[in-house]
Parts: C-alpha cells; structure tokens; sequence
C-alpha cells in the first residue's frame, strides 16, 4: 500500500518514521484505509493535527496572559484568576476541562477528580476527555484509563486517529477526493486549509510515485513556515512582532493571537505563519 520512503515523505520532520511506519502498516489495513486517496487523506490530516506525527500531547503549558485569552470564559473579571494557574498544566486540565465546570454538562464526561488532566488531548487526532476514550477504548478491549496510556504511544495514536477515521465514515470523503469536506468533518471548520491542501496533494503525488522524500523538511530557515507545536528562536521572533510572551513555543495561546492579527490585518486567519503572514508580520 505504501512504503516507509512514501511514509517518511509525508511527514518530513518527524525523525523516527520507521517506528510510525511499522503500526500503520498493520492498522491501514485494519481499518481499511487501503485505497491511495485514503492514505493521503488520513496522513494528510494527521500530520497537519501533530506537525508530522511529533505532537502526542497537548500544551498546557499557558501563561497568565494566554489563559485570559484563550479561556475567557473560564478566568477574568467575576472569575476565577489566571495568575494563580499559569505554567501549571495539570492544574489547568482539571478546572477547564473538568465538567462541572463547564457550559455543556456532560460533553467530555470528566466527573472523576483528576479527569481534566488524565484525559487530556492525546495522539495525531487528540483524543480528549473520558467519554472519548471510553469509547475507544470498547473497540480495543480496554478501560479508558489504559487507553489514555495507549494513545501515548505511536500505535496507539495511530489506532485512535483510524477509530475517529472509521466512526465518522471519513472514507466517503477520501473516496470522493474532497479534502475540504474532510477538514470541516475533522477541524470543525477550515483553520489550516491551506496547509492541509498542500499535504494532501503532495500525499497523492508521493503515493503515484511522482514526488521523492524532502519537501518542507529541506526548505531553508528563514522561510520555515510556522504552526502550532513548533518551538525554535523564529518562533520567539514571531512573538514577540505579536507582542505576546516569546517563550518560542507555538501552542494554542500563541494560535490564538496569529488568527487575531490576521484577521485584523486582511489575511486568512488559519493560524499558521506562512510566507504572507511573515512578510506583514516581520517585514
């Protein structure tokens, strides 16, 4: 179906494709994702959700300032204060993703102290909250809490992304060749379509043996286009134009504030640092 130089082609950052390669061999076939315009589908949106497969779990990691920003509904005025949760990821996941202290009562089934952190977003799909990996755990024959150890690992998040894939019958997607329908049935919507075009089609040329391994991976640095689980000095660079905490990590406060400035300043605001955004950005 596909080979490791295939594979490794499509996700051209991750350093360890052979490990990645090997679970995917046996689940493509599991979950019958077997067809090319399958595969570019699924890869391309995986790799597009973890900056090629190296990001297994999500970053908590929010300053004070990040936490007004990004969960407003959750600190501010009347609230309760940011300052004293900043930097504490665990103590984040369990209040604002706990749902007791959420809108929709229910919705990720966090009831058990210490939920918000023990089912926080995990694999190539980020799987998040107890409902979630009940459910998947039920098709793999385990508990939720062995699950969320399981989708740590390369198997396993390659196994829950195939599950959400077959679940959500995301082959009639692929099998129409409709990028733009699987990303508003995976994103909610279309943050990053223009990235996840650009590895879909590079996915299908791989696979139709019209393109050999590099791409992104070999483009030089001060074109490096930026997204969120990045980490590196452009990144800090990025940051500071944006006047936000320049710590060069690019996580989801630091997503939050690139769609605002693009929004405000013309763009499309998909979150991601590319060449246009860079020149407006940075000059």
């Amino acid at each position: 179906m596909i080979t490791l130089e295939q594979f490794s082609a499509m996700i051209p950052r991750n350093k360890n494709p052979e490990e990645w390669y090997d679970a995917a061999q046996q689940l493509f076939k599991a979950y019958d994702i077997t067809t090319d315009l399958r595969i570019a589908g699924f890869m391309a949106q995986c790799a597009h959700e973890s900056a090629d497969f190296t990001r297994l779990e999500e970053n908590l990691n929010y300053s004070e300032k990040a936490l007004n920003s990004v969960f407003g509904r959750y600190f501010g005025e009347g609230k309760r204060d940011a300052k004293d949760y900043a930097r504490d990821p665990k103590k984040i996941a369990n209040y604002v993703y706990q749902d007791e202290f959420r809108s929709k009562r229910g919705a990720l089934g966090n009831t058990d102290d210490g939920d918000g952190w023990r089912f926080r977003g995990r694999g190539i799909k980020q799987l998040t909250g107890r409902n979630n990996y009940t459910a998947f755990g039920k098709s793999v024959d385990m508990s939720a809490e062995e699950a969320a150890e399981y989708v740590a690992t390369p198997a396993g998040a390659i196994e829950s992304a195939c599950w959400f894939w077959k679940t959500n019958k995301l082959e009639k997607y692929a099998d129409n060749d409709d990028n733009l329908g699987l990303t508003k049935k995976i994103n909610g919507g279309t943050i990053g379509l223009e990235d996840r075009d650009k590895r879909y089609k590079d996915a299908k040329a791989i696979l139709a043996g019209k393109c050999k391994a590099g791409g992104e991976g070999k483009k030089s640095k001060e074109v490096r286009t930026l997204r969120k689980g990045m980490k590196g000095d452009d990144v800090a660079k990025m940051q500071k134009a944006l006047g936000i905490a320049a710590d060069g990590d690019f996580g989801f406060g630091t997503q939050t504030a690139v769609k605002k400035w693009q929004k405000l300043n013309g763009l499309v605001a998909d979150g991601i640092v590319g060449p246009a955004t860079q020149a407006k950005l940075l000059g």
